[in-house]
């Protein structure tokens, strides 16, 4: 067998299996969510956690996320755009915890870190899977960059580079068409790509 056959082959058994797992789940079976919660535990903690900074904050955001989707997942109509709905959900969770940390800073006499990089702390509390990227120089130039891009370039920008969602899935998570996806990541990848230290970050076609 072809081996490019035998990968497409897995890969359309890999999707039967979610919408099978979504479809069970939506008619309020547990033990089928709780399958799709191992399958993408991880990718919504590190979303989340690139942007929040925080430990203890991503794995209750993260848990929230989690707890949303089971509440609503019965409304989902289209059990293969899954992921891109759990993303949704995800981005709109940390848009407000942002937003509610903003309004807090405001009430607060010292000044709230607001860089983009994450905080520098111990390996023991840093999230195994993100050690070798979440060097603080790295996020240095990172942030220096982001204040460059407009929000929805960052937006895109990240969920293509750190979350690796696809152009179709951004377009479905950001409610935006894919020819608008594409072009505020050309916009951002402009910007990046003059920044030689960071060239390596973007070893991946452009859309």
């Amino acid at each position: 067998m072809n081996p490019s056959t035998h990968t497409a082959t897995g890969s359309q058994a890999s999707d039967t299996r979610l919408t099978e797992l979504v479809e069970q789940a939506s008619k309020g079976n547990r033990l089928a969510f709780d399958r799709l919660i191992d399958r993408f535990q991880g990718d919504i903690y590190r979303m989340i956690y690139y942007r929040v900074r925080a430990r203890m904050d991503a794995e209750d955001l993260t848990q929230d996320v989690f707890i949303r989707a089971y509440r609503s997942i019965f409304r989902l109509r289209e059990p293969d755009r899954f992921r891109s709905w759990l993303f949704t959900i995800a981005v709109n969770r940390v848009n407000d915890y942002l937003r509610n940390k903003r309004v807090r800073s405001i009430f607060k006499s010292s000044d709230e870190r607001t860089d983009f990089y994450p905080e520098a702390s111990s390996p023991q509390e840093q999230p195994e899977a993100l050690e070798q990227v979440l060097k603080q120089d790295f996020w240095r130039q990172i942030e220096q960059i982001a204040k460059k891009l407009s929000k929805m370039e960052r937006e895109v920008f990240m969920l293509r580079f750190l979350d690796g969602l696809s152009i179709y899935e951004i377009a479905q998570v950001l409610k935006k068409s894919e020819s608008t996806v594409k072009t505020h990541l050309y916009r951002a990848l402009t910007k990046f790509k003059k920044e030689k230290a960071l060239r390596h970050f973007l070893q991946e076609d452009s859309p």
